[in-house]
């Protein structure tokens, strides 16, 4: 069978109030075009690893979503990174958590794959790690006056420190969470999924992102996920995981993901979770249960790329 490379991604899954005006929204859709394209042209001189790696990155450096540059605040103001990779063809994996001076996390999440013995470090550990791979940077390349403004800002309007972070989510704009899934020539799969973490979030808290099975997986011959929402749930119900039995069970890939958030929302109502994924064969899937999700995939042999933010756009 002639394969051909493919990668979809998604910049978060979440409402329309995490833009702050309609060229923020359209620059966070070029991103995920441009993530794309970088993902295809990996494929040209790599995998499937390379594909993903490529394609969060880019969002990573954009700054329009909620990963990398854009990373929003904890409860402390202070920025703190999870991110995941997973390699289809050997169950390899990834991941670092709780990371405060790192752009690329992803790519910290790649060292952590190919140069240790570990599946995920965090804190200090991935804070020395980044500095032994020049992947660390100063506090002020990730926290500028626009994030510190609209912290103060969501700090003055709680009701109390402690107030419940899913109620804080979903008020103040949940989403940019970055993830890629891909399909290469050889037929393996991977998937890789970074994010800033949840706005006002405590500190030390850890979401789906980093973990395989809830923010992603990738397994050859059966599908590639990447999830994106309300950690919490994603977690409970190991989503991405769950999409790739019902896939190796005989589902086919659309009714897995769609299923799977049908599952979260009976369990935990509306506006938490967002699935991407492929399947073998290099089918292409999304499904969400929030007002919107940016997502967008290719094929090398396209020659576009397809975009989509609302539930009513064509994708793929």
């Amino acid at each position: 069978m002639n394969i051909k490379a493919t990668i979809a991604v998604h910049g978060g899954a979440g409402s329309m109030g995490y833009f702050v005006n309609e060229e923020h929204r359209q620059r966070y859709l070029r991103g995920l075009i441009n993530a794309v394209n970088a993902g295809l042209e990996a494929a040209r001189r790599g995998n499937a690893l390379d594909m993903v790696v490529e394609a969060v990155s880019v969002m990573e450096f954009d700054g329009s979503y909620d990963a990398g540059k854009g990373s929003v605040l904890n409860l402390f103001g202070e920025v703190e990174q999870d991110a995941g990779i997973m390699f289809g063809k050997d169950l390899s994996v990834g991941a670092v958590a709780a990371v405060r001076h790192v752009i690329n996390t992803i790519r910290l999440a790649r060292l952590v794959m190919e140069k240790t013995d570990h599946v995920l470090i965090v804190g200090d550990g991935a804070e020395e790690l980044a500095k032994q791979f020049n992947l660390w940077v100063p506090s002020t390349e990730l926290i500028n006056e626009n994030k510190i403004n609209r912290y103060n800002s969501l700090i003055r309007s709680l009701r109390t420190r402690y107030e419940r972070n899913t109620e804080l989510a979903r008020r103040f704009g949940l989403m940019g969470t970055v993830g890629a899934v891909a399909l290469d020539r050889d037929g393996n799969l991977a998937a890789a999924t970074s994010t800033g973490g949840t706005i006002l979030k405590w500190p030390g808290r850890v979401g789906d992102s980093p973990l395989p099975g809830a923010g992603y997986w990738a397994e050859n011959g059966v599908c590639a996920v990447s999830a994106t929402g309300i950690g919490e749930f994603i977690i409970r119900a190991m989503a991405s995981l769950r999409v790739a039995n019902l896939v190796r069970d005989g589902v086919s890939i659309g009714d897995a993901v769609r299923q799977v958030v049908d599952y979260v929302t009976k369990l935990f109502g509306p506006g938490n979770i967002g699935l991407i994924a492929i399947d073998k064969v290099g089918n292409v899937v999304s499904a969400f249960n929030t007002e919107v999700m940016g997502r967008a995939w290719s094929r090398e042999d396209m020659g576009r790329v397809v975009i989509a933010h609302f539930a009513a756009d064509q994708f793929p």
